[in-house]
């Protein structure tokens, strides 16, 4: 997000390393994987991507993404654009998507108390869940006079650097965390003491306050502070952030303002799934 000339926040594309499994894994399909990957490999704003570009994503041969995109139109789930040479998302992955947003019983409990909190704050209040090294939005309410946002429900944020991502870090099991965090120095070894500092620091924040927070983290003009809950119903771990451009959202305000309604909020949601 820029300034306040600029007030959109728009997401970059958060890091999605290739799978990793076990080589004695025999249960694990390869090419199912695969095929999967170039599809998670669309993020919320890309319209088309070519074999190129799905082949740099993916780190595959541009051989088999060749062939993995042509099944898949085959299929349905991607449509070529033959003139350009290039694909988008077809209607079966738009299906995938409904059918599991439908089933997350815990949007509809949520949405009017998100609502009210973005109301009040003036900012965007969202729902996510984590898939591998990002968040992924699945709810999402703003305010009215917040007029230029881009993120929206499917949209994907980084996970490292973000409130949402540190939220949820902080709700999960340390093993688990252990595991995460040895992804991230993975992926970014140079980032890393950088990275690895933020989020000590937001594991201390949810500790200490209920919230993880990101000032200027993830986007040098962007605040947010986020609150994690178990939604039960085998679900993972999911969080709700509340965030917007800096000139709108001061630490100062979103902590003691802010904060007390989000952790009320979540305590209210989570008495509801519960009954």
């Amino acid at each position: 997000m820029g300034g306040r000339d600029n007030p959109r926040m728009s997401a970059p594309p958060a890091p999605r390393p290739p799978v990793v499994r076990p080589k004695e894994d025999r249960h694990f399909v390869t090419a199912l994987a695969r095929g999967l990957e170039v599809l998670a490999c669309f993020h919320a704003g890309d319209k088309i991507l070519g074999n190129q570009d799905i082949a740099q994503r993916c780190k595959l041969p541009k051989s088999t993404v060749s062939r993995l995109t042509y099944t898949l139109t085959r299929l349905g789930y991607l449509i070529h654009i033959e003139e350009l040479g290039k694909y988008r998302l077809g209607t079966a992955t738009l299906s995938l998507g409904s059918a599991m947003l439908v089933r997350l019983d815990v949007r509809q409990t949520a949405r009017p108390l998100m609502q009210e909190l973005a109301d009040f704050s003036t900012a965007e209040v969202s729902l996510g869940t984590r898939d591998r090294l990002s968040m992924i939005y699945v709810e999402n309410c703003r305010s009215s006079a917040l007029l230029a946002l881009s993120l929206d429900v499917g949209s994907r944020i980084a996970l490292a650097t973000t409130a949402i991502g540190r939220a949820w870090l902080a709700a999960i099991p340390e093993d688990e965390r252990r595991a995460v965090l040895e992804q991230l120095r993975a992926h970014d070894e140079q980032a890393w003491p950088e990275t690895q500092a933020g989020i000590d620091k937001a594991l201390q924040d949810y500790r200490s306050l209920g919230v993880a927070c990101s000032f200027g983290d993830w986007q040098k003009n962007v605040n947010a502070i986020a609150r994690a809950f178990q939604p039960g119903g085998g679900l993972p771990p999911m969080v709700i952030n509340c965030g917007g451009p800096s000139f709108n959202l001061s630490p100062e305000f979103l902590l003691n303002e802010v904060r007390p309604r989000l952790v009320e909020m979540v305590s209210r949601i989570e008495a509801a799934l519960v009954r």
